[in-house]
């Protein structure tokens, strides 16, 4: 009956969604109304607006975050045998972009407390990569999870050691804010030889529908992923080859002419698309004080029961964006099934979801079956992964919002 009362008087939490208004609407019904729907100048100027709000020189955007992993592990040269590490605790599409070049992929163990790779976790991966491939570690693909940072000066000195280049995927991550010392900056703001990876799916913090963007300090590497994200087809005159056939003597650039140069896709973000996006940064300081407020609410109303309901550690290394609010339940000790308490939980209208299943309970990374127990392997992740709940978080919830989630999750889990 409790719940039957709850689910008539509450309007459904999902997880995460996205939030638009009137002013997203009428950004994308003026490109309908333009000259250009696919990459055009609403495309150059959403890219120019995002790496001003990541603190990057250059954002290229992109069809997804996966295209955009995808983009970046091209960049970076990896193939059939090249190594990359990712952790565990993350979305397949990660580990997927290194698969997709031809990378072997291994997989660090997390920490179970924030489900982040931590240097110590990532130092061990790199002895067992390197004891199993006989080879050094090309890459790190490092991931923001939920929207916060671990130790990267940390992670970089590992990285370093090996001459691993270090990859972020930050599609958790927009708006939120490294600390520097006593100051904060944005999330993109660092070494030149460092990508970072972002994703606008809906649930993100900023949506184009679908839509990605590679971040860079370095024009170079700016050029180059526009042309991988293009067929692997150059436009620009001063970087062709093949001169004599671009050139006219007389006028010029031919202008039919272009070069493919490499094997590209075809990742390109549409007018459309950006539109949105550019629409919705604008909104994006306003976005993440919400969910910040929204987070410390959770926090607040939770703190009476940490004893059965655990929010995932705060690192202190960054402000959180807050993408995933996640707590932690032993729902062992209390000898509940978490689809059980899910399903409960939805029938009161609160929506949850599990972020993530670990990438080597999958049957495509499953490890050999004569490999140790996953447990002795990873064992953060595989503790982790049991105790972990992601409920609503999104622009739009409020106070009674919070309170209707703390309050039915706390009754499903007592009763």
């Amino acid at each position: 009956m409790l719940h039957a009362k709850l689910k008539q008087s509450h309007r459904f939490l999902s997880y995460n969604r996205q939030y638009i208004d009137e002013d997203d609407i009428r950004a994308v019904s003026d490109v309908l109304r333009g000259d250009w729907l696919t990459t055009g100048p609403t495309t150059d100027e959403f890219e120019k607006k995002l790496a001003e709000k990541t603190g990057a020189r250059f954002a290229v955007s992109c069809s997804s975050g996966t295209a955009g992993l995808h983009l970046a592990a091209l960049h970076l040269g990896l193939g059939r045998m090249s190594t990359v590490i990712v952790p565990a605790n993350t979305f397949v599409a990660t580990a997927n972009a290194a698969r997709l070049v031809g990378a072997n992929v291994v997989i660090a163990d997390v920490e179970p407390d924030t489900g982040l790779m931590s240097p110590r976790t990532l130092e061990a991966a790199m002895d067992r990569a390197t004891r199993c491939c006989k080879r050094p570690v090309d890459a790190v693909f490092n991931v923001h999870f939920g929207g916060q940072c671990e130790d990267l000066s940390g992670l970089r000195d590992v990285a370093i050691q090996q001459q691993a280049a270090l990859l972020h995927d930050a599609c958790h991550a927009l708006g939120a804010e490294l600390r520097n010392g006593n100051r904060l900056k944005p999330i993109a703001d660092g070494p030149i030889d460092e990508l970072s990876v972002f994703s606008f799916h809906p649930v993100k913090a900023v949506a184009m529908g679908e839509g990605g963007a590679v971040t860079t300090n370095s024009e170079r590497v700016a050029l180059g992923l526009k042309k991988f994200r293009s067929h692997g087809v150059e436009r620009n005159p001063h970087l062709w080859e093949n001169k004599d056939q671009g050139l006219d003597a007389d006028v010029g650039p031919n202008p039919w002419y272009y070069e493919m140069q490499a094997l590209g896709l075809n990742y390109r973000a549409s007018d459309l698309n950006c539109a949105l996006g550019l629409s919705q940064l604008e909104k994006l300081d306003f976005f993440i004080s919400e969910r910040r407020m929204l987070a410390d609410l959770y926090a607040e109303r939770l703190a009476p029961h940490h004893a059965v309901i655990k929010p995932l550690t705060r690192t202190g290394y960054s402000e959180n964006a807050w993408h995933l609010y996640v707590v932690q339940i032993d729902f062992e000790a209390l000898g509940r099934s978490r689809a059980d308490i899910m399903k409960q939980l939805r029938e009161a209208n609160i929506g949850t979801q599990v972020h993530y299943i670990p990438l080597f309970m999958h049957p495509y990374y499953q490890p050999p079956a004569d490999s140790k127990p996953a447990a002795d392997i990873w064992p953060g992740a595989v503790s982790y992964y049991a105790s972990c709940l992601s409920l609503p978080l999104f622009v739009g919830m409020d106070e009674e919002d919070i309170d209707h989630v703390v309050g039915t999750l706390t009754q499903v889990l007592t009763a």
